[in-house]
């Protein structure tokens, strides 16, 4: 059974179709990389799926229970960031994490350490949160979904303040997260970063999901990124037009499938350019989401 399975969302805001029959799932022990454009759907699925907003049509189900049926059931195991974290600045750390534990049955001073110590904020956890970097903020509202000890954990721009060394402790927790069974859905800007930790991804586009994946498949079943080594590249980008991208005088670059390669050496062949070298590169997430997406960029 999925810990999360969303099945035909479907969405609209006035006359205007958010999302289109959206459809994935979530096991236990991946870590999905949601990703789109601004205005492609991540928040409104989101929102959704955590009850924030009411789906037109549809079912959502988390561990089973139907999120229409047995709301507090399937909510009940979730953590969650939304876009930032709810915290209250003139409150410590330590009182936004009692309170928040107070919502839940069985929760003690032990397991509110056990996320303070998760997220590295032991040193700072009995100041007012007014006094906390944007990054200890973030790190405070990781602190805070995880306090029921979830199954699902949903984040959404969670490394938004975070320096290059909090990143890095935040991957380090979300791998040992989901080695312990938790499944995370985290919807991000970056994915380089989402590159280095995610195993599945799911690509969002105009309110529809275009391709759901692992991270290794996706960036296989795409067009490849070649670089080409010739003796004129300006004459060889005029060659092969748009596809190819000019990198200097003697190195270009171009996306193509293996039959679009051989065609455009072809080409090359025929117009005089001395080739001397191409080399077959693996993609970046990134890479493969813009040729996936028909050149669509994250932004």
């Amino acid at each position: 059974m999925s810990i999360l399975q969303v099945t035909n969302l479907c969405k609209k805001i006035g006359k205007k179709e958010i999302l289109k029959n959206v459809s994935f799932a979530i096991e236990k022990g991946d870590i999905l990389a949601f990703i789109g454009a601004n205005g492609a759907g991540k928040t409104t699925t989101i929102k959704c799926i955590l009850g924030l907003q009411k789906m037109d049509s549809g079912t959502i189900t988390i561990n089973g229970y139907d999120i229409k049926k047995d709301f507090v059931k399937a909510i009940s195991s979730v953590g969650a960031i939304v876009e930032s974290p709810d915290v209250y600045q003139y409150l410590t750390g330590m009182e936004n994490l009692e309170m928040q534990a107070s919502f839940y049955k069985d929760t003690n001073f032990e397991d509110i350490m056990r996320v303070v110590r998760l997220v590295g904020l032991e040193n700072r956890i009995y100041d007012k949160v007014s006094k906390y970097s944007l990054g200890m903020k973030q790190r405070l509202g990781i602190a805070i979904s995880l306090i029921n000890n979830p199954d699902l954990l949903i984040l959404d721009e969670p490394t938004n303040g975070l320096d290059p060394e909090g990143i890095k402790e935040l991957r380090e927790l979300l791998l040992k997260l989901a080695k312990n069974g938790t499944g995370i859905l985290i919807s991000s800007h970056n994915l380089s970063e989402l590159e280095s930790f995610c195993n599945k991804v799911c690509i969002i586009q105009k309110g529809k999901i275009i391709t759901e994946n692992s991270i290794t498949e996706l960036k296989t079943t795409s067009e490849n990124k070649y670089h080409l080594k010739v003796d004129n590249a300006s004459h060889a980008r005029k060659v092969l037009g748009k596809k190819a991208t000019l990198l200097d005088d003697y190195n270009l670059e171009l996306f193509a499938d293996e039959e679009g390669i051989a065609q455009s050496i072809n080409l090359l062949v025929e117009h005089h350019v001395k080739i001397y070298e191409v080399i077959k590169e693996s993609l970046s997430l990134e890479e493969a989401f813009i040729t996936i997406a028909g050149g669509e960029k994250i932004v």
